[in-house]
């Protein structure tokens, strides 16, 4: 049965260490959605949205997310990465007629050369947009929800390749 690597023999929390892993090439996907009621799809997709570029916006900030996830989560390690892509889908309802949320979806692809993976750095990214996208709507829509956040896949390293069922 599989351990969990961040306590040690004695049942402490621990930063792994990871200086005798080779450097591979390490790559996460992640993503979610937000939903939302379709008239504040509207103002994000128009560009009048009081604060400005909605996703335009968002998209920095899961940027900077991932960068900046060690300091988010305590035991992750400080990464080089060489690569941080957020990008958004958006879903309208399928007829207005219904009460079907709009969707956006955030998707991130992280990656690096390191000794240990950037998964978290990927759903830190994902999170943080789709939070963004929440902070600068709120005043319309404080019914929106987030969900569905997830490791889509990684590969690199030891474990090798994830793909989600």
């Amino acid at each position: 049965m599989p351990t969990l690597t961040h306590f040690d023999a004695q049942g402490q929390a621990h930063m792994v260490d990871v200086s005798t892993k080779p450097s591979t090439h390490r790559i996460a996907v992640a993503e979610g959605h937000i939903c939302m009621e379709p008239a504040t799809l509207e103002l994000i997709e128009s560009g009048t949205a009081k604060k400005g570029d909605v996703l335009g916006i968002a998209r920095i900030a899961g940027i900077q997310a991932a960068k900046k996830t060690s300091d988010l989560i305590p035991l992750c390690h400080p990464l080089a990465l060489t690569r941080v892509a957020v990008e958004f889908q958006i879903f309208h309802p399928a007829t207005v007629s219904t009460r079907e949320p709009a969707v956006v979806s955030c998707t991130a692809t992280v990656e690096t050369l390191g000794p240990t993976g950037v998964e978290m750095e990927a759903l830190t990214a994902v999170q943080i947009a789709l939070l963004t996208i929440y902070d600068m709507c709120k005043a319309v829509d404080r019914d929106m929800c987030i969900q569905n956040v997830r490791l889509l896949k990684k590969q690199g390293g030891k474990s090798g390749r994830f793909d989600a069922k």
